[in-house]
């Protein structure tokens, strides 16, 4: 008895696909015609159907594994342009709305200080009132009250 150690599974499976393809091979000559007639047709339509699916997977651009997690980008590189145009919109949105939150915050602000200096200029009020650190915030009491 003769024992192999195989380094992996695939030399493994490499080494008995060879033994049955040789015994298969030795077998065949002894066939007759209308058999091995039969085999061919069998394998030009396998080969006709491996044809197919190669350029099926020709159609996939490139594999990416990032973190564990396999992508496979499908199409060819005519479309890279619009690839990035795509992958850039949700930048753009994103920035767009910061910078309206950014514009209705100030906004907001800027009438709060508008509202507070027109109570300011349009009460009579000594001149000692507007030095007290508590004025501001009884104005602001004030006009939230109304």
């Amino acid at each position: 008895m003769t024992t192999h150690s195989f380094d992996t599974q695939q030399d493994y499976e490499d080494t008995m696909g060879r033994a049955i393809v040789s015994k298969l091979g030795e077998s065949a000559n002894f066939l007759p015609h209308d058999i091995t007639e039969r085999l061919k047709v069998a394998r030009m339509q396998a080969l006709g159907k491996r044809k197919i699916v190669q350029t099926q997977v020709q159609t996939v651009a490139g594999v990416s594994v990032s973190g564990g997690v396999l992508a496979m980008h499908v199409g060819s590189g005519d479309h890279r342009l619009w690839n990035w145009v795509g992958s850039l919109l949700p930048l753009a949105a994103l920035v767009a709305g910061l910078l309206a939150i950014s514009l209705a915050q100030d906004g907001i602000v800027a009438s709060e200080i508008a509202a507070v200096d027109t109570e300011l200029l349009t009460t009579d009020l000594p001149p000692v009132a507007y030095t007290d650190p508590g004025f501001t915030q009884y104005l602001r009491v004030i006009q939230q009250g109304k």
